[in-house]
């Protein structure tokens, strides 16, 4: 027979003890750095917010966002343009923030998720401006063919045409800025350029032949003669600001007789061949 032994188990209570407390004391120091880097930069953050606000309007930010429509578009948010900008710059620095506390920790991926984001946000903001630069000048636009063509039936139309091309070129534009979509945007960019363009070849160059041709000596034809009429309206005015400034009747006045004379004195306007004045 077979004699069984026990099995002597040794633990070193001791040692264990000592090594969680060091574990504790090595991350006790770390949080409270991780805090005193949260707090501190959370205050610069919203320090830096409020300076970038000031300046911001100071310079014309809000001008330039009742030029572009984007004030209008935020006429019924809690926040303007300037503010929504602001609170983008506040809230990425806080992300910065976020980057450094965690980096007391060492690595992990929390820091590596926030790096991503923190490297993508002036990508954003960049966007976010060509946007608004974008809007402003499409409105700028549409206004000087509106105010041209004012006189014209197609004025309105190609005014709204020329708006929303720039508005989609410069959304095109954000958009691969910030790298979103960027296997979309383009290759439809280029598809409806394509379209366009067949469409014109085939439809006008093509079987179109003879309607288009009657189609654009209609259209030239109206168009010839409504910009002469704006352009003889134009003249017209010109013309009366001139006659206006010289102290000349315009071209057309009708003027009355005998008020050519020389007045008398009294300012009974008589002329000089008239007879005594009768009050009888």
């Amino acid at each position: 027979m077979s004699q069984h032994q026990p099995l002597a188990l040794s633990v070193d209570f001791g040692a264990g003890f000592s090594e969680a407390w060091n574990a504790v004391a090595r991350f006790i120091p770390k949080l409270i750095g991780f805090l005193a880097v949260l707090l501190i930069g959370w205050f610069i953050a919203k320090l830096i917010a409020r300076v970038v606000d000031k300046l911001l309007r100071k310079v014309g930010s809000e001008k330039l966002a009742e030029r572009s429509g984007a004030a209008h578009a935020l006429r019924n948010s809690s926040y303007d343009a300037t503010g929504i900008l602001t609170k983008i710059i506040y809230y990425g620095l806080l992300l910065i923030v976020l980057q450094l506390a965690f980096g007391v920790f060492g690595p992990n991926p929390i820091s590596v998720m926030i790096n991503a984001v923190v490297a993508w946000l002036p990508k954003a903001i960049v966007a976010l401006v060509i946007v608004v630069v974008a809007m402003a000048i499409a409105r700028a636009v549409r206004d000087i063919i509106n105010d041209a063509l004012s006189g014209t039936s197609y004025g309105k139309v190609l005014a709204t045409v020329a708006w929303a091309f720039i508005v989609a070129l410069g959304a095109i534009a954000a958009l691969g800025q910030a790298g979103i979509a960027t296997a979309i945007t383009g290759p439809l960019l280029l598809a409806v350029l394509g379209t366009v363009a067949g469409i014109l070849i085939v439809g006008v160059g093509g079987g179109l032949i003879g309607p288009m041709r009657s189609r654009w000596e209609n259209w030239l034809s109206r168009a010839e003669a409504e910009s002469s009429g704006a352009a003889n309206s134009i003249s017209a005015y010109q013309q009366g600001r001139a006659d206006a400034a010289s102290g000349q009747p315009a071209p057309g006045a009708r003027t009355t007789p005998g008020t050519t004379g020389r007045q008398g004195s009294g300012g009974t306007g008589r002329r000089d061949d008239e007879g005594p004045f009768d009050p009888m």
